[in-house]
């Protein structure tokens, strides 16, 4: 996978910068991603998951049941930020000279995307193999070889800009065949306010779309480790990795990939049969609320109600937003030929990110009511049905039918599942009140700064 050559040079940027960039790449809640270990891809885990993929629920369909990575998965696994404001802003034709002004690099006339030799360069990055005997602090720092600005000032912030579009568009957000894109240049302009978006949400959305992709590619490119760890973490029966560090935060650190020197034929076929034959009680499907993912020209929804066969639910008909339906984004970067405001393009669907999927709480609740009122008219129809059978069942010690007790158990936990969303309302409603008041304190506290500033200057 092309991420693990990627994931070098970004590291070895990162580790080459001064203190105080990294200080600000850690306020962005990027710099604990560069503590994760690099991992050794799982080809054949990769290929698995991506059989079980459901495009059209963004879901894996286990035979359980559906499951699906969350944000509090990208949160722990990634440590990147999952709460703020969704990534959003404007996409452009032409990048020429947004990157001119931001990047100070030239760019190539013939494509919107910027080359990255010339990106990497500017960085002090000359690729190069590792030597036979070479450590991988040695490699890294060989990598590394021009310094880079000691000190806050116009240098930094250029430097540390070209540094973010080589780990978003190289790293975090790399797609097959593609340069790094300058598609996130507008919310670089103003480095302040990297830190306030919503990354671990777009970096979420970025994989549903790598795992939609043609059925005929097999790898995965992109952060590949996501993806391996959240297997790991969730569906340990499958033996694929190593818990060799316990404790780290991100979890990504804990694991190693586990060595299997069989044949990748032979390795997808045991993982199908382990996933096939999964133990029943050691799967976790996810429930919660379900919000819209943003990435720019990527707007995906992240349906975490799903109903549960493996919960003993009746699978009721779940319909998905299709593209066409709700104005979605096409996923390709290349071909725009306008210039699109997708905050407002996407405005319903950036107004449920920000009430934190309220709205979307409110529809679990209501399908989670209708769900349990048909199943107690589903109850109420077999035991009316059984009624005049009754009283022989009884004269001879019989029990209420198999079909009866299945239904009432599954009301029982449709009351239960309903209850649960009731609370998880409530509790969403306080959370917004109390993100509100923290906003309108670090709005407050901003204003009280910058007045400082100006009465100082």
């Amino acid at each position: 996978m092309r991420a693990r050559v990627s994931w070098t040079l970004v590291l070895a940027t990162f580790l080459a910068f001064p203190p105080f960039q990294r200080e600000r790449a850690e306020e962005m809640k990027f710099g604990q991603i560069f503590r994760i270990e690099r991992m050794r891809v799982d080809p054949a885990l990769t290929q698995a998951l991506r059989r079980s993929w459901d495009t059209e629920a963004s879901a894996f369909a286990f035979p359980w049941g559906h499951m699906i990575p969350s944000l509090e998965d990208v949160s722990r696994i990634t440590g990147l930020r999952v709460y703020g404001r969704a990534v959003s802003s404007y996409t452009y034709p032409c990048y020429h000279d947004l990157a001119e002004h931001l990047l100070h690099l030239p760019v190539e006339r013939r494509s919107s995307l910027l080359p990255r030799v010339a990106l990497q360069e500017s960085l002090g990055l000359y690729e190069g193999g590792k030597n036979a005997g070479e450590s991988e602090d040695e490699y890294l720092a060989r990598l590394a070889r021009e310094e880079l600005a000691s000190e806050p000032g116009p240098q930094a912030d250029l430097d540390l800009r070209r540094f973010l579009v080589l780990f978003l568009g190289r790293l975090l957000f790399a797609t097959r065949g593609d340069a790094a894109h300058c598609r996130f240049l507008p919310l670089l302009e103003d480095l302040g306010e990297v830190g306030g978006y919503a990354w671990g949400a777009a970096f979420l959305a970025h994989q549903f779309v790598g795992l939609s992709a043609s059925e005929r590619q097999t790898s995965m490119s992109g952060f590949y480790p996501f993806l391996q760890v959240w297997a790991y973490l969730h569906l340990p029966a499958l033996g694929r990795g190593d818990l060799t560090r316990p404790g780290f935060v991100p979890i990504a650190r804990r694991w190693d990939c586990h060595r299997d020197t069989r044949h990748l034929v032979d390795q997808l076929e045991r993982l199908q049969e382990a996933i096939d034959s999964y133990p029943y009680l050691d799967a976790r499907p996810y429930f919660g609320r379900s919000v819209w993912l943003h990435a720019l020209n990527l707007v995906l929804p992240l349906n975490l109600f799903l109903t549960q066969r493996s919960l003993g639910l009746r699978q009721s008909v779940v319909e998905f937003p299709v593209r066409d339906r709700f104005r979605q984004p096409g996923r390709s970067f290349r071909g725009l030929h306008d210039t699109t405001n997708w905050q407002e393009r996407a405005r319903e669907q950036i107004e449920n990110w920000e009430r934190k999927g309220k709205g979307s709480a409110v529809q679990d609740r209501e399908a989670a009511q209708r769900q349990t009122t048909e199943l107690r008219s589903e109850l109420e129809r077999v035991r009316g049905t059984g009624a005049g059978s009754a009283s022989s069942s009884q004269s001879a010690g019989g029990s209420p039918s198999l079909m009866e007790a299945r239904l009432t158990g599954a009301v029982l936990r449709a009351e239960e599942a309903q209850r649960h969303l009731e609370e998880r309302e409530r509790d969403l409603e306080l959370a917004h009140e109390h993100a509100m008041e923290l906003q309108s304190e670090r709005d407050r506290f901003r204003g009280e700064v910058q007045t400082t500033r100006s009465e100082r200057d």
